[in-house]
């Protein structure tokens, strides 16, 4: 089985927790740094508001039932719909979305090997 690394985010007083295979972790951590940088730049009315990547673990058990844990595809695609939706007209927002697009690629190439073994 894949090696699999955890990242918690926080946006305000709300955690959420991701899986990612430990391979694309610092690239989830690195595109949710550039994210949160470029945000303030963009002038749509619907930007959408962005966790920060808190922390990174190697193994996570949690025992809340209040949380439970997202995949790193189903985030990725989440982010991506979000990201798409927003009307920008003054940033060149094609380049955060074409980050975005290219951790979902590696992650779907990623997770379509995984099954093949």
């Amino acid at each position: 089985m894949a090696k699999m690394r955890y990242g918690m985010l926080k946006l305000g007083e709300s955690l959420e927790f991701v899986e990612m295979p430990s391979t694309h972790m610092y690239q989830l951590t690195a595109l949710n740094r550039r994210l949160h940088k470029e945000l303030d730049k963009l002038t749509a009315g619907n930007v959408p508001q962005l966790p920060y990547l808190i922390a990174e673990c190697d193994d996570l058990e949690l025992v809340d039932e209040q949380y439970s844990i997202t995949g790193g595809l189903d985030y990725i695609n989440l982010l991506e719909s979000t990201f798409a939706r927003i009307e920008e007209s003054s940033y060149p927002l094609i380049s955060l979305l074409t980050e975005i697009r290219a951790l979902q690629a590696q992650l779907e190439q990623w997770y379509e090997e995984d099954e093949e073994q």
